[in-house]
Order: structure tokens, then C-alpha cells, then sequence
């Protein structure tokens, strides 16, 4: 009777332990394969992101279909046909987009596209001008530690540290530029706003690096604390920026009165004139993302990590300035003005031929016009306080005019 259950016996341990080990090496495979296909697996290529990207952004954009304005505003609607243009003015004709088109001789269909050569050398001389003020002072690193450490920061991060800035050393190329008009929903008596379009490219090498500490809350305060280190570079950025100019409208300004009366007119309200630009969704953005996680044992290089970054910093592109969202950034006045003038003054120049422009000499100008209209205002001050009556102010007028008149009984100064 035992001889015939100690098999069944054995039967049954060796079925329990040939289940433990299949059940610890699933566990074990399925952890594997976790982190070598979601956390060291191998990114896809940039091309096939770039594609994936674009078509994903073309099908996103398509149900909305592009029916907005950005000429469009909530106070343009508001506008009233009993503010009248003054009579002075000679109005000139209205200047339609197919009239501008006309008198600048520029074909839309037949005008081949240009290379817009000299606007990449003045943009080149913005950007060097814009590393060099970076390198002199410290600015820039002190604005990006700022805004890293601001309140958008999450709670498991610790202070954030800039370890690495690179602004690179190469330039945007802008080519192939060609204007055409654009139907943008709203078309106005103007006819259809013009828009010019190039292509943009820029391969260099823009990095920011940073790291802090990941510090884990739970259960208790400061329970573990893992040290991140992230280095963040642009390789290349291409695309098609489009560029327009959004016109100066003129609307009434909102009323606070509610009585029945007839209000006063209302002065004008004029939004001045912006450029609104945006990128097409085909761009490509390829990035280097560099990683180290841990103290002891570091993980170097995590591709996952390097996708979040990417995924992120697309989303934040997408957002602002991709199609069909623009950015209007508002242009100031080109009409010339004296405080805006530099070189010699009129009397300097009689006789004596034009000059290049001394900074020195501006900056002592600038200086003695302060100094006169501070001391213009101190001697209108010193007229009011006479015209008043008082003493003092008496006083300070005679002194101020030079003049010999005295107080009765006044000390001599």
C-alpha cells in the first residue's frame, strides 16, 4: 500500500516544482523582454519618425479643414461706419493683393523662386552677434537656470543645474523663396493675403545639458534619490516657413458709459502691424538626447528617455508655431523719428561732410539733454512756486534768472 503511493507522491512534488521554475522563467523572460524591446531597444530612423510625424500632422489638421483668419480679431466685428477718415488725407486707392502683385512685376505663376542669398548673410550676422553678447556675459545661462527652476517644475525634481550650453557654429540657410496669395477663410475687400514661403535648413549642433535628482516621496519623505543627467542637442532642423504681414486695423474702443444719451465719439483703437510666421507640418527635427541615470550602477543612453525627450519637445513645436497655428510677433513703427536718429547734428554737419557715427559722442549728447531738460524742469518748478507767492519760491526765481533783486532784509549770498 506505501509502495504504490510514493509514486503519486513523487509525481506530485515534481509537478510543483516543474511548475515553480516555468512560472520564475516566464517572469524572467517577460522582464527581459521588457527592457530590451521598451528600454534598450533600438529607436526607429530618422526619416521613418520624420514621415510617421508629417502624416500624423496631416491627419490631425484634415477634419478641421482651414476655415480660420488669422486677420480675424474679436473687436473687428465692432467696427463702425460713423468714424469717418479725415478730409485732409487724399485717399489713395485701394490696394489689393493683385494690384501689388501688378505694380511689382511679380508673377506668381511664371516668377522663378529665389535664393534669398543677402538675407542669409544679414540673419548670419544677427545670430554671431547673438553669441558673442552670450559668451561676454552670462545671461543667457542665468535666464535658462531661472526658467528651468520656475513654478512649472514638477515636485520630484530637485534644483535643476545647466552643466552644458552649445548655441553652434553654423547658420540657417534660407532658399527656394516664393510668394502667393493665400485664401485663408476671411477674404476681404483687399482680396487674398500674400504669403511667401521658403525653405529652411540648418545642421549644426545646438545642446543644452542639465541634471538633477529624482527624489521619490513615498512612503515617507525623501524615501530614494536618483540622480539624472540629460544633455539635449538639435542636429538638424528642416522645413518650409511661411511669412506674412498682418495689416494695422483701426477699431472703436469699448465703452464703459450705459446711458441712453448719445456717448461722445470714441477715439480709434489700432492694432499695430504684426508678422505672423509658421513652419508646414513636414518638417523634420532630428535630435540627440545623452542620458545617465543612477550613482553606483549608471544606465547610460536610454532610448526610451530619448523618445520622451523627442516626443516632448515635437509637442511643444506643434503647439505654437506649426499649421495651422501661427505666431504673430508685432512689428514697431518704421516712421522716422528724431530719437531714433544717429549721426552728426545739422550744425556739425555744414561744410564738413557726413560722418560715421561716433557712439561716444551720442552717448555725451544724450547726457547734456538730460542734464537741460532736468534743469528746464527744475526752473519751471522754481517759476510755479514764485507765481504762488512764497518766499522760498522767490528766492529760487532770482537766483535761477540771474537777477539783483533781493529780499529786505536778506543776507548777502
Amino acid at each position: 500500500m506505501s509502495t504504490a503511493n510514493q509514486p503519486v507522491q513523487q509525481q506530485s512534488s515534481l509537478s510543483f516544482t516543474e511548475g515553480f521554475l516555468l512560472g520564475q522563467l516566464s517572469v524572467v523572460i517577460l522582464i527581459g523582454a521588457f527592457i530590451k524591446f521598451f528600454i534598450f531597444g533600438d529607436p526607429p530612423s530618422p526619416e521613418t519618425t520624420a514621415s510617421t510625424r508629417a502624416l500624423a500632422r496631416r491627419n490631425q489638421d484634415s477634419p478641421h479643414g482651414r476655415t480660420f483668419s488669422i486677420n480675424s480679431s474679436p473687436s473687428a466685428a465692432g467696427k463702425s461706419d460713423t468714424f469717418l477718415p479725415s478730409n485732409i488725407l487724399r485717399n489713395p486707392p485701394r490696394l489689393t493683393s493683385p494690384i501689388i502683385l501688378r505694380k511689382t512685376y511679380y508673377n506668381v505663376d511664371a516668377h522663378q523662386p529665389e535664393s534669398l542669398d543677402w538675407f542669409n548673410v544679414l540673419i548670419a550676422q544677427t545670430i554671431a552677434q547673438f553669441r558673442t553678447d552670450a559668451h561676454q556675459d552670462e545671461a543667457i545661462l542665468t535666464s535658462l537656470t531661472n526658467l528651468l527652476n520656475g513654478p512649472q517644475k514638477p515636485d520630484v525634481l530637485s534644483s535643476i543645474k545647466v552643466t552644458e550650453i552649445s548655441l553652434g557654429e553654423d547658420f540657417p540657410i534660407f532658399s527656394n523663396c516664393r510668394v502667393h496669395p493665400v485664401e485663408d477663410g476671411s477674404t476681404g475687400p483687399d482680396g487674398a493675403r500674400l504669403q511667401a514661403r521658403m525653405d529652411v535648413d540648418l545642421s549644426d549642433l545646438l545642446t543644452l545639458g542639465v541634471e538633477t535628482k529624482m527624489i521619490l516621496n513615498w512612503p515617507k519623505p525623501l524615501t530614494a534619490i536618483l540622480p539624472v543627467a540629460l544633455a539635449v542637442s538639435i542636429v538638424r532642423f528642416s522645413g518650409t516657413l511661411s511669412i506674412s504681414f498682418l495689416p494695422s486695423a483701426s477699431h472703436p474702443a469699448p465703452s464703459s458709459s450705459t446711458s441712453n444719451a448719445t456717448p461722445p465719439q470714441q477715439p480709434l483703437s489700432t492694432t499695430p502691424t504684426s508678422l505672423a510666421f509658421s513652419f508646414l507640418p513636414d518638417y523634420r527635427l532630428d535630435i540627440s538626447v545623452r542620458s545617465l541615470v543612477g550613482s553606483r550602477s549608471r544606465l547610460q543612453d536610454i532610448p526610451k528617455i530619448a523618445q520622451m525627450v523627442e516626443n516632448r519637445l515635437h509637442a511643444w513645436i506643434d503647439e505654437r508655431c506649426v499649421e495651422p497655428r501661427v505666431q504673430q510677433v508685432a512689428l514697431p513703427s518704421l516712421w522716422p523719428r528724431k530719437k531714433n536718429t544717429r549721426g552728426p547734428s545739422s550744425e556739425e554737419g555744414d561744410g564738413m561732410g557726413i560722418k560715421g557715427t561716433d557712439p561716444v559722442r551720442d552717448v555725451r549728447e544724450e547726457a547734456r539733454r538730460e542734464v537741460e531738460e532736468e534743469r528746464r524742469r527744475d526752473r519751471e518748478s522754481w517759476e510755479r512756486e514764485a507765481a504762488a507767492g512764497t518766499a522760498e519760491g522767490l528766492r529760487w526765481r532770482s537766483r535761477a534768472e540771474g537777477g539783483g533783486y533781493e529780499m529786505p532784509g536778506a543776507m548777502p549770498m
